[in-house]
């Protein structure tokens, strides 16, 4: 009996901007982990993004799994960008009174 000796690579490939994405998709590392943080199985993360095959959100899984210090280290470093993102924004354009000039602009236009 001969044992087959598999090298898989793991379905994940980082952007020019610094982005893990999987499976030549558009959908993120943070976005599966999260799912599966949050209780998703593997077949319900298939699911809801079609796009990646549920052999693919195993690996990921997987991955995410064994290399947890390295993916969390990822993933906080993604939180802390995009909390900086949020407060270069906010100081461009002040999110103070948007829901009143929304609700404004939508009378005026039923007007």
């Amino acid at each position: 009996m001969s044992i087959l000796s598999i090298t898989e690579t793991i379905p994940i490939e980082t952007d020019a901007d610094g982005v893990m994405r999987v499976s030549k998709t558009r959908v993120t590392l943070d976005t599966v982990v999260a799912a599966f943080n949050d209780g998703a199985t593997a077949e319900e993360i298939a699911q809801q993004f079609p796009t990646l095959p549920l052999a693919d959100v195993y690996s990921v899984i997987g991955y995410h799994l064994r290399r947890y210090a390295e993916v969390e280290a990822y993933l906080s470093r993604r939180r802390e960008q995009a909390e900086q993102v949020r407060k270069e924004n906010e100081s461009r354009f002040s999110p103070s009174g948007v829901r009143e000039r929304l609700t404004a602009r939508q009378v005026s236009r039923k007007a």
